[in-house]
């Protein structure tokens, strides 16, 4: 998909986040806006070619009009690596598989400790529901309740009255359920609680959420896994289950301050999205999962600062050198050899490198081997292998 798309594809799409959308306008007078997500042209995608089942990931570069904050890898223009499970499925499992995913990839990176959030946007539309909030307002809502992770409830509650215009009996309705959070248990005393197990939504929500504990459970990542009701992920277009992954915060002897960076992957099911493009309105349900890549990055990186370890830039196994002058063409037969026996061989581009120079570039760069071709080995018929690290050498 392009990155960038007419302006009316991605708008009405984001809610409140639709003010991060960058806006151009070409030579020709046309609307155009950068992609904002990889989710809404992934939506077109399948709609434009009547796909009803597909499974798909994609890394590419996503566009937001930000504040950046480096240090926490917020930034304007950043990669996102997305999961998509499109189709009509029984309930629950693929979404667990997306959770399964997130798992694997967070424990493989050995980030450290890491929660995953899951909650249902029926089940918090029925909570607005039931405190007494009128439908046209659940979305702006929704966004409020969004910032719980990053202010306190007073302060939430304070734009939900100041802001948005509810009353504080419907406020702090809303704060005895969005300030829970745990697991089957709770969603079993949720499915027994008089107000909601009157609602619809909120039933549905519950149900589905029980569904996909027992599945996760078999999974068994239950324990990363907490059920959240202040999680809402800003977005208009989730309509079901909802997840965000989030590190948890280190306390760090090397760093002076640990560095935060929020929420490293996120996703929920977006059943509408795709009927808002097929000009006949035929839905396909989705489910998927966006890891922030750039984030992701940004721990690595403190944290290699932090332990002054080493990283190797490069994949080069063995860098061909010489130690006398006039010897180019014996180097690039030796790496002609080597690149078409599918080893990564690298040279320096010098005609008559030193030798001390092509030994300190080894150990610059992390290349554990050099073949060294000199006069002698020439005669010899041989090449003689140096292991940079221990100074060993063989002739082979």
């Amino acid at each position: 998909s392009p990155f960038a798309s007419p302006q009316e594809t991605l708008m009405g799409k984001y809610g409140e986040d639709a003010k991060l959308i960058y806006e151009l306008q070409d030579q020709g007078g046309e609307l155009l806006a950068l992609r904002y997500d990889l989710t809404v042209p992934f939506a077109r995608y399948l709609a434009m070619n009547k796909i009803t089942n597909m499974k798909r990931y994609h890394v590419a570069k996503v566009y937001r009009r930000d504040n950046p904050a480096t240090t926490r890898g917020r930034y304007r223009e950043f990669y996102q690596c997305d999961f998509d499970i499109a189709g009509q499925f029984d309930p629950m499992i693929p979404d667990a598989e997306c959770l399964k995913i997130v798992h694997e990839i967070l424990s493989d990176l050995q980030l450290g400790d890491f929660l995953i959030k899951v909650n249902d946007r029926r089940l918090l539309n029925g909570v607005f529901a039931v405190c007494g909030i009128p439908e046209s307002k659940f979305i702006t809502t929704c966004s409020t309740v969004d910032k719980l992770d990053k202010i306190p409830w007073e302060e939430v509650r304070s734009e939900m009255v100041g802001e948005k215009g509810l009353s504080p009996e419907a406020a702090d309705c809303i704060g005895e359920y969005v300030q829970l959070h745990g697991g089957l248990d709770l969603i079993e005393r949720l499915l027994q609680d008089p107000k909601l197990s009157q609602n619809k939504l909120a039933k549905e929500g519950l149900e589905d959420m029980k569904l996909l504990f027992e599945y996760l459970t078999l999974f068994g990542i239950t324990g990363k896994v907490s059920f959240d009701l202040s999680l809402a992920r800003g977005l208009d277009y989730y309509t079901g289950v909802i997840f965000e992954a989030v590190l948890q915060q280190q306390e760090n002897d090397h760093v002076e301050e640990p560095v935060s960076v929020g929420s490293v992957a996120g996703g929920g099911r977006y059943d509408g999205l795709v009927g808002m493009f097929d000009p006949r309105g035929r839905k396909v349900p989705c489910v998927g999962v966006s890891i922030g890549i750039e984030r992701i990055f940004s721990i690595l990186e403190q944290r290699v600062k932090a332990t002054g370890e080493k990283v190797r830039t490069t994949e080069t196994q063995v860098l061909v050198a010489t130690p006398q002058k006039h010897l180019i063409a014996a180097r690039l037969k030796l790496i002609s050899e080597l690149w078409d026996a599918g080893i990564k061989a690298e040279m320096l581009y010098k005609k008559d490198p030193k030798l001390l120079k092509q030994l300190q570039y080894c150990e610059d760069t992390g290349i554990p081997l050099a073949a060294v071709v000199g006069e002698q080995e020439l005669t010899d018929g041989v090449v003689k292998l140096r292991d940079v690290a221990t100074r060993e050498e063989v002739r082979m």
